[in-house]
């Protein structure tokens, strides 16, 4: 795997949701790193099960490309204790876990990542 941009998304993400973010999973279709965990959290979640269902998202982000809605942007889950927000550009994605937020603040997450995403490759 080519090195993440680690640096560059964790300083985005915090920048858009603060204390709020969890982790930043950054993935590709073969490989997947934890590039950020909060400090309060325990580092020994089943993070490669997440990885396999959010690459799913390679998939799915042409999925509507020629409807009303236009392209694939970001994808949202909400869970009981937080959420998960992913973001796929070209070959590689990251999906970030958060505390529960509105979803406007998903929208800043997901625009900083879609930015250092492009950036980076």
């Amino acid at each position: 795997m080519t090195d993440p941009p680690s640096e560059e998304l964790t300083r985005a993400c915090r920048a858009a949701i603060g204390d709020s973010l969890r982790s930043i999973v950054y993935f590709t279709e073969d490989d997947y790193e934890q590039v950020y965990l909060r400090e309060d959290l325990e580092a020994d979640a089943d993070v490669e099960s997440f990885v396999e269902n959010e690459r799913s998202g390679f998939e799915r982000r042409d999925t509507g490309a020629n409807s009303e809605l236009g392209a694939y942007d970001y994808t949202i889950h909400g869970h009981e204790e937080g959420a998960l927000a992913r973001v796929v550009v070209g070959d590689h994605g990251v999906f970030v876990t958060t505390d529960p937020l509105s979803t406007s603040r998903f929208e800043e997450v997901a625009v900083a990542v879609r930015d250092v995403l492009s950036d980076a490759g």
